[in-house]
């Protein structure tokens, strides 16, 4: 089994970045020794921004191996748009510290607002946001002309020029001729670290550990120790020479920078750290909100004239600052996820999808996947119940751009918000709506050659996905029906993108069932090798779903459909597999109690009275039931919800829209109080696995049947 990637490491180490930026700016340790603050704050901590491009060019920027890739593109133009609208919520945000600091004072020059905005950014720390656009920018840019190599090294030749112009500026300064062309430049932009000459070198850097990281020919975890040890002395050392022969004309880039970042990166994608989902998430607005903090710091000190504690006493200054800044960014994230508690809070019952488990889980997914093997998201029933617009917008963000769907209506509904990319209807579309696929762009599974004839003769231009059958016998085209598959392919209007079969029996792993698996796997191979025999290319194929690739994973064909797997969980909990994957379930289902009664001895409880009290008891009703998809077969102590970190059994009929559970003994319970009938609640967890197992189905019935009243809300 392939080692699971994993980015904790990463995410964690965002914040411990944002901190180093705050003591640039700050200079904590000019109270201890001038040289201890400068190795720490204008040597040691130069590795924050080069981390957080770093961080862009792995996840966002095209690689090596599919540097023309359209989900990269997307990926790099939703990035750049986001990061513009934060440079300009900033440049707004400071616009009143331009003007109290007089950078209006002589008046508004056009040439002056531009050089701002464009290059140096309009107050003294927002140069990374035209830095990183810029650079960004041109690496795509650059990318899609020179290979791999040629880029990491004009990006390195940039870099070295770059370096020239800042911690090693005194070298050059005495030549008349070289001083004059920097000299010239820095007219124009103020420093060397920006877009073209820093920037560029740390994005490809990052798409040069991605590359690595997909290959698993990272350095080994003892090697980036070292590797990261041996580079941040060097790296201390020339930063102390240089500034001591008083050569750096700013100091943000160093000979060892590079290489310290390379070791660095891969150590912390070697070594997983604590995860802290909502503190990673701070990074950015620490970045944008110090320096405001840092005038309002010294404004405290000046009002309550405490100067000599917050702003002499420079440790002191930093801490008040970081403490101020942190506090800010979880009062702005906190104001940004209160429509979602809000709309929580009013909610009867409801459904909670977790943002983080699900990209986890395709992420997880992906390690199994072979190289060349692109993940299709099977988002039918609504996504198997957890909301097929929301669940598709996240995975749009991740870069997923191929998608499975059941019926044409759901792929109509996901272009109607606006989701990109691939959109196959697995299912039968009727001929009279042709206009509808066209219209939307969709991708229609071609069930035989009769559907494809009446398709084609609809007029309009379809592209399809052949279906052939090999073994299942519900859709698709018989496996030995080779001269009508070819046919297909020869259609005017419709456009074969594509061909795939089912798996019927991937998630056994009984020898009978292992047997005829392979059986189906050979029928689909003969049938891409008579077409690419005749001449005919199949376009992409595929016929794993997520057991297949669970069970079956050698497989290499174009995609892999991941319907219940990228959700979480398996079918059911007897399921076995070949690959054990690191899965957290993505949904949640709760709701809340609306009376709290006692009921005496021999008394019943609901319809049809199949609940009598051997004993005084206290029970809750809750807000959900069969109509809300919560199986009817939990009735009568045959499952459980959870209350508080406790458990109480259902008793009673499941009602429509109420269910009734024991209280009795439990610390706590009020009315209003939430009940989770699926998820997690302090240590105790109810998976949908257990739900289906009492319920006699699986997981896939459960959640796809989740009722429609039910509001998803991504947390």
């Amino acid at each position: 089994m392939k080692e699971p990637r994993r980015y904790e490491g990463l995410d964690s180490f965002r914040i411990v970045c944002a901190v180093l930026v705050i003591m640039i700016h700050t200079q904590p340790f000019t109270c201890i020794n001038d040289y201890v603050d400068l190795t720490i704050t204008r040597i040691l901590a130069r590795i924050a921004v080069p981390f957080f491009i770093m961080v862009t060019g792995y996840f966002v920027m095209p690689s090596e191996q599919n540097p023309h890739s359209p989900d990269k593109k997307q990926a790099f133009i939703r990035y750049s748009k986001k990061l513009l609208h934060y440079y300009l919520i900033a440049v707004i945000l400071y616009l009143p510290l331009n003007w109290y600091a007089g950078a209006f004072k002589d008046g508004f020059h056009p040439a002056a607002i531009a050089k701002a905005l464009f290059l140096d950014g309009t107050f003294y720390h927002l140069w990374y946001f035209p830095a990183l656009l810029f650079g960004g920018t041109l690496v795509y840019l650059l990318s899609k002309k020179l290979s791999f190599s040629s880029l990491f090294f004009t990006s390195c030749i940039l870099y070295l020029i770059g370096l020239f112009g800042d911690s090693y500026y005194g070298m050059i300064a005495k030549s008349p001729i070289i001083s004059s062309v920097y000299d010239a430049f820095f007219s124009l932009c103020s420093y060397t670290r920006n877009g073209l000459f820093y920037v560029p070198f740390f994005l490809v850097l990052g798409i040069l550990l991605r590359n690595l990281s997909d290959t698993k020919t990272l350095p080994s975890r003892t090697g980036s120790v070292i590797g990261t040890l041996f580079c941040m002395t060097w790296m201390i050392a020339e930063g102390l020479l240089l500034h001591t022969s008083d050569i750096p004309r700013h100091d943000s880039m160093y000979l060892f920078l590079p290489p310290l970042m390379y070791f660095l990166f891969s150590l912390l994608l070697r070594i997983p750290m604590t995860g802290f989902a909502f503190m990673r998430e701070l990074a950015l607005p620490v970045y944008i909100l110090h320096p405001l903090m840092i005038v309002v710091v010294r404004m405290i000190g000046k009002l309550t004239h405490t100067e000599f504690l917050l702003i002499d006493q420079s440790l002191l200054h930093f801490l008040a600052v970081t403490c101020l800044t942190f506090l800010a960014s979880c009062l702005i994230a906190s104001l940004f996820h209160r429509t979602n508690v809000d709309s929580v809070a009013k909610s009867r019952a409801w459904v909670e999808i977790s943002k983080e488990n699900l990209i986890h889980n395709v992420t997880e997914i992906k390690t199994l996947l072979p190289k060349g093997t692109s993940f299709m998201a099977v988002v039918k029933a609504n996504a198997y119940g957890h909301g097929a617009v929301e669940i598709s917008r996240i995975l749009n963000r991740q870069g997923i751009y191929h998608f499975a769907v059941a019926t044409a209506q759901e792929g109509v509904e996901l272009r109607k918000h606006h989701i990109k990319g691939t959109i196959l209807i697995l299912g039968y579309t009727p001929p009279n709506q042709a206009s509808l696929l066209h219209r939307y762009h969709l991708t229609q599974t071609v069930t035989d050659y009769q559907y494809a004839l009446a398709l084609d003769s609809s007029g309009y231009s379809i592209p399809v996905h052949i279906k052939v059958d090999t073994g299942m016998h519900r859709l698709g085209q018989d496996y030995h029906d080779i001269e009508q598959i070819k046919c297909i392919y020869n259609l005017k209007h419709l456009h074969v993108d594509g061909i795939f079969s089912h798996l019927c029996v991937a998630d056994s792993l009984e020898e009978e069932d292992v047997d005829f698996t392979y059986e189906q796997i050979h029928h689909f191979d003969a049938v891409l090798e008579a077409l690419r025999h005749a001449g005919i290319n199949p376009g992409k194929t595929h016929i794993q779903s997520s057991y297949g690739v669970l069970n079956y994973p050698e497989l290499g064909y174009d995609f892999a459909r991941i319907g219940i797997a990228m959700y979480g969980v398996l079918s059911s909990n007897q399921d076995e597999t070949k690959m054990v994957a690191d899965l957290k379930p993505v949904l949640s289902i709760k709701a809340r109690i609306s009376a709290i009664k006692v009921v005496h001895t021999n008394e019943s409880v609901g319809y049809g009275r199949q609940y009598i009290a051997d004993h005084d008891a206290r029970i809750a009703v809750l807000t959900i039931g069969y109509a809300d998809g919560i199986p009817r077969d939990l009735s009568c102590g045959n499952g459980e919800v959870l209350i508080n970190g406790q458990q109480a059994a259902i008793i009673g009929r499941i009602c429509m829209d109420q269910m009734m559970v024991d209280i009795t003994g439990l610390r706590d319970i009020h009315v209003n109080d939430i009940a989770t009938i699926v998820g997690r609640e302090k240590a105790l967890t109810i998976r949908a696995e257990d739900v289906t197992q009492e319920a006699g189905t699986i997981t896939n019935e459960l959640l796809s049947r989740i009722g429609a009243r039910l509001e998803r809300f991504t947390v």
